[in-house]
Formats: structure tokens, sequence, C-alpha cells
């Protein structure tokens, strides 16, 4: 099958699948999407011992989608910016450094715990792999998911506050999340003793610096261009712009791309921009565009890691390693998000139990089972992507549909804490 002929069928499954969530389950679209398609996944399997050809079908089907190039490549670009076209600037500027705390040093306390856990635990059931490896499936699996949690956080009802540093912190330590990937994935390659560690953090400076201006660069573009004229048209194309060629350049100048598209969409997002530039129309118009690209992109990906299922390699001693890592994840989780609490607690008023919070609300999605699923087959990869995709699975649906209670629970609906 040609590309044309794939999409083809996975927008008809997504349109599907959505259908049937809507009419029958009536769940959250990312959940429901996902479910539908796990459940359709698990049927053609059953079917598939009796009528192969199904099975075959959709298993080439699958085989024939990059995940890891489709989202990490081409998706996110879209998603990252028309999640951060609406945060709220004001209170993400009153909480940026709590954000960026969470996003950089979060992300690298809990790569560490995740990776010394899971070595351990590992050891417990039989399994020998490398501490490197451990510490990749801890890089992969730390970054909380905007696309998961911008989706359900919506409707949870958490207070202002609160939602707002779950969301800025989703979207930035993606962008952290991969280059710690990255940087590990490259020494895991090459030896530790190969690399120097000055260049090393040049690098991460590098990707994380260039990708902040990028997306700087981006916004100042944006407001000059639409600034000066008034076509809702034109101006709907130049963001459209902003996005397949600023990531472009981002993957060209090595800078962080996911960065420089969130960077990119708060400035657009922001009131000042909005106010200075868009009339009242081209304003219905560029948020009614991005949307429909969030949905559309939001549905196929979601359909996507369900159907993933008929790929993943599991067996008995990867099941439980997965399941082991699920209580390894949530309390490491919540040990890299202690210490800036700690820091900030009283400077900003969190809300209690904002650690309890933050911990099952950080979703996992597409982006850890994308990364997981670019590993090399020399590393022990079937065994690190079917722990993902279990600690995915169990995120979206079992922290999905629960995160709205937790939050009523804890925090008695008080939405402007």
């Amino acid at each position: 099958m040609n590309l044309f002929q794939v999409l083809s069928i996975l927008i008809v499954f997504s349109a599907l699948f959505g259908y049937l969530n809507v009419r029958y389950l009536k769940l959250p679209v990312t959940i429901g999407l996902m479910i539908v398609s796990i459940l359709f996944s698990v049927a053609v399997l059953i079917i598939g011992q009796f009528t192969p050809t199904l099975l075959e079908w959709e298993r080439e089907l699958i085989g024939q989608v990059d995940f890891h190039k489709i989202l990490m490549d081409g998706m996110l670009s879209f998603l990252l910016f028309a999640g951060a076209l609406h945060v709220d600037f004001g209170r993400l500027k009153e909480h940026r450094w709590p954000i960026i705390l969470f996003a950089t040093l979060g992300v690298l306390i809990s790569t560490f715990l995740i990776g010394g856990l899971v070595y351990l635990a590992l050891g417990w059931v039989g399994i020998q792999i490398d501490f490197i490896y451990a510490l990749l499936f801890g890089a992969l699996i730390s970054p909380t998911d905007p696309i998961a949690v911008l989706g359900i956080l919506k409707k949870a009802g958490a207070p202002k506050n609160l939602e707002i540093k779950i969301v800025g912190e989703s979207l930035f330590n993606d962008g952290i999340g991969v280059i710690v990937f990255v940087t590990i994935y490259q020494i895991a390659q090459s030896g530790a003793g190969h690399q120097d560690l000055s260049h090393i953090g040049l690098l991460f400076l590098e990707e994380v610096g260039g990708g902040v201006l990028l997306g700087l660069g981006l916004g100042a573009a944006a407001y000059y261009l639409m600034r000066t004229i008034d076509q809702y048209e034109v101006e709907v194309m130049i963001t459209l712009a902003a996005v397949m060629g600023g990531y472009l350049l981002a993957s060209t100048l090595h800078f962080s791309g996911p960065l420089a598209m969130v960077v990119a969409g708060i400035s657009v997002g922001n009131e000042r921009f909005r106010t200075s530039t868009m009339s009242e129309m081209t304003e219905v118009y560029v948020d009614k565009f991005w949307e429909l690209i969030d949905a559309l992109l939001n549905a196929i990906l979601f359909v996507l890691i369900g159907l993933e299922i008929l790929l993943i390699p599991f067996d008995r001693t990867y099941i439980i390693a997965g399941l082991a890592a699920i209580p390894i994840v949530l309390l490491s989780r919540s040990g890299s998000l202690a210490l800036p609490i700690l820091i900030f607690k009283k400077r900003l008023g969190f809300a209690p139990f904002t650690n309890l919070i933050m911990t099952w609300g950080g979703l996992r999605g597409g982006i850890s089972i994308a990364l997981a699923l670019s590993l090399d087959n020399d590393m022990p990869k079937e065994l690190l992507v079917s722990m993902t995709y279990i600690v995915v699975v169990f995120s979206i649906i079992v922290q999905g549909l629960t995160v709205g209670k937790v939050v009523a629970r804890f925090t008695g609906g008080a939405k402007g804490v």
C-alpha cells in the first residue's frame, strides 16, 4: 500500500472508532479512541486464529507506519503548537520557575530514579540488562505527554493554577525529555568512556537554547507579517508556515523542534499578539483551524497506539516487567516533583495535594512509545517497547479515566485555586 492508502485507512478507522466512542462509550475522545482500537486489535487477534488473512492484513498496515517518524518528525510539531496556542500566558509567566524546574531537573531526577529502580526490579524477575538501558527506559518514560494531558485535563476540573503547572510542564518537558533520551541513546551506542561530558553539556544547551530562540523568532516573524495585513486565509497560512518551516529549520540547525513549537505557539496565542495582529474573524479562523488539526491528529495518534498492540512482543516475563514498572514510574514521578514543590510552596501558594494530583495527572502517551520504537535492534528493544506500552496504556486508560475524580476528591472543585 502507498502512503495515501495507509493514511486513508487510518482516517476511516479514526472516524469509525470516534463514532463508536461518542455513540456508545461516551468517554473522553483520546481514551475512547484508544480503547476501541485495542478492542478492535484484540478481536482481530482472535479472528486471526481462524482467518489469518485479516490478521496479516492489519499487521501489514501497521507495519508500514513508522510510528517514530510519523510522530516525532511530523505530527508532534502540529500538536505542540496547537496545544500551546491556548495556554494562559499570564499564568504561565507567573508559574514559570516551578514549571522550568519540573521540566528540567524533574525529568533528570525521574530518569535516574526510574533507571535505578527498574534495573533492580528486572534483576529480581530474572532479566539482566546493562544499567545504561534501564536509564534509557527512564528517559523515554519520564516526560509527561502534552498530547494526552491536554486532551483529558481540560475536562477534569482542576484548579487553574494547578492546571497551568501540569500543562506547562508537559509542554516543555517533552522537548527536554527527548534531548535527555537522545543523549543517553548516544552514550549507549558508543559507550560511556567515549563521551566527553563537556561536549554533551554544550549540545544540550544548544538544543534547548536554540529551540527557545527559534520559537521566539518564529513568533516575532508571524507577528510582523500578520500585523501588516488583514486577510484571514493568508494569516492562517502564516501560522501553518511557521510550524512546518520552523520545525524543518530546527531539524536542520540541530535545535529542539518541540521546544521551538511550544514557544512559537505560546507567542502566537498570547493575548497581546492576538489583539495587535488579528481581527475578530482572523482569530476565529486561526483557532478553529488549529482545533481541527489538533482533533484530527490526536484521533489518528491514539488509534495508532491502540493498533500497535498487534506488533508488540508480549510474553509472560515482559508483562511482569511492565506491570512492575507502573508503580516505579509513579513513585519516581512523585519523587521528581518533591524538590520544586518544596522550593516554591510558600512563595506561590501551591494547592494542597499538588504532588499527588500532578503525579496522577502526569500521563504518558505516544511520545514514549515512539522513542521506544526508535531503539536499535541490538538493544533490549522488545523488552523496553513492551514495558513502555504497558505503562502508557495504564496511564491513559486508568489514570486518564480517574484523574477527574482525584482532582475533585483532593481540591473540592476549587477551580480558581
